[in-house]
């Protein structure tokens, strides 16, 4: 089985990106567009520069930063975020495409299709536009990663709902989204159940999966959850470690390599290929030690820095 390992967003080794409120925006008065367009400017030279380290360091597997342009889908703000900074997203793209990184976004947690209120849905779907329009100006192939959302009054009654603001969605965004287990309410077999009748990728969250189960065994899904991404793309998984027994939801700094190596051992009989998303506090650095700690535990056959394979 093939493995390539990923981050998300940032680096440490990088500066971070910048970010611009709509309070701190309305502070600024007329001078507010002038700010978020410096921002902006600034963001974009931080993404070139994230590219470039992660192909000197052979990482081909990233999360780009979701609020790369702030307050993009905010209702009371209107600017061009893709005509105005065309050259900018053609750059990154031409990036992204010559160093062969496999990339897609994660909406925060207002992206939320499930909801009763028809405001938030609306937004939901803004916030889906805005990822298809800069895929579309970097004239990339990219993917967004959705939760089904909340649970509300009724679990049942929340999918069904999901469902059908999905098929409401247009055919060019609805084949844009992934959908991943999370950690409270929507489990591996509910998100699976979703992705078969909807016919759309699902990326397993192991961390998710451990946290939030009915006992299910990982091993009985696994088949399923792979034949998702029959066809369509390698397939894409999730793993991190819990931060303490007590904060067992939230992520570490770092990947607990044992965990990840025992995932791997079970992985292996299921795939050929897939691509890992570490998400851990410590990005890239997280990254890298799991690297040296694999070096040293297995016997893993290494095909550049991030990439391996297991017999």
């Amino acid at each position: 089985m093939k493995v390539k390992l990923g981050y998300v967003s940032l680096s440490l080794s990088l500066p971070p990106f910048k970010t611009l409120n709509y309070t701190n925006y309305q502070k600024l008065a007329d001078k507010g567009l002038d700010k978020l367009d410096q921002v902006i400017i600034y963001n974009f030279h931080n993404l070139r520069e994230i590219l470039k380290y992660n192909y000197a360091n052979e990482v081909f597997f990233y999360r780009l930063n979701h609020h790369l342009i702030p307050l993009a889908t905010h209702p009371k703000v209107t600017f061009d975020y893709i005509k105005k900074y065309q050259k900018h997203w053609l750059e990154i793209g031409i990036l992204i495409k010559k160093y062969q990184i496999r990339t897609d976004t994660h909406p925060d947690q207002y992206c939320v299709l499930n909801s009763p209120s028809k405001e938030t849905v609306k937004s939901s779907i803004e916030i889906l536009k805005y990822n298809q329009n800069i895929f579309k100006a970097m004239k990339i192939d990219g993917k967004v990663i959705l939760h089904i959302g909340g649970k509300y009054s009724s679990k049942e009654e929340a999918i069904k709902r999901f469902i059908s603001n999905f098929k409401k969605l247009d055919k060019s965004l609805q084949n844009i989204i992934m959908l991943e287990n999370d950690d409270k309410v929507f489990n591996v077999k509910d998100v699976l159940e979703v992705c078969e009748e909807l016919k759309i990728p699902m990326v397993l969250d192991y961390h998710h999966y451990i946290c939030n189960n009915e006992n299910e065994d990982i091993r009985d899904y696994l088949p399923r959850i792979l034949n998702t991404w029959k066809g369509k793309l390698i397939p894409k998984m999730h793993f991190s470690s819990p931060k303490s027994i007590k904060e067992k939801r939230s992520h570490s700094e770092y990947i607990n390599s044992a965990d990840f190596i025992d995932f791997l051992e079970i992985l292996k009989k299921y795939t050929k290929e897939v691509d890992i998303m570490l998400e851990c506090k410590a990005k890239d650095e997280a990254l890298f030690r799991l690297i040296r700690e694999i070096k040293y535990k297995t016997n893993y056959k290494f095909i550049n820095q991030t990439t391996f394979i297991l017999q």
